[in-house]
């Protein structure tokens, strides 16, 4: 029991210096093309998470506007948004992460949703707008779920 208490409270720590390291929707630095050279969590992405995140109706659903030819177990492939076969040929880690927060900087007019901003961003619709618990808005994914995409996103190098 002591054991399990101190595992819990060591996962409970490490939690809290993880959030501590999140950098905050409003507080996103881009350069001046939108482009945000820093990770948001100072933590690696996850390909296969980020994966599951971009195929996950609930999370990115990136499917819906996008063409994934690595995803092509996934159905309805949508046709709105570039194809992202290739895409980090054409994108470094910083161009993508500028992208996947607010597009809108790097495209004005973008369609594409803003998934890590909570102010001055494109989105959905309300519906598609997160409470935090205090009823702040908060983002579409998580700092981590951004860094997530990321990293699969820059395994994509063929076409």
């Amino acid at each position: 029991m002591k054991r399990q208490i101190m595992l819990a409270a060591g996962l409970m720590l490490a939690a809290t210096s993880l959030q501590a390291d999140v950098v905050a929707p409003n507080d996103v630095v881009a350069n001046e093309y939108g482009e945000i050279a820093a990770s948001l969590t100072g933590q690696a992405g996850n390909p296969q998470r980020g994966a599951e995140i971009m195929v996950s109706r609930a999370a990115g659903n990136c499917l819906a506007c996008h063409q994934v030819s690595a995803l092509d177990e996934f159905a309805w492939h949508g046709e709105v948004g570039p194809s992202l076969d290739g895409v980090a040929t054409r994108w470094d880690e910083a161009g993508l992460r500028g992208l996947i927060v607010n597009a809108d900087v790097m495209f004005p007019d973008s369609i594409m949703p803003s998934f890590y901003r909570i102010s001055g961003y494109t989105r959905p619709g309300d519906a598609y707008t997160g409470k935090a618990p205090e009823g702040e808005l908060s983002p579409l994914l998580a700092a981590q779920d951004i860094e997530d995409v990321v990293a699969y996103l820059m395994t994509l190098t063929d076409y």
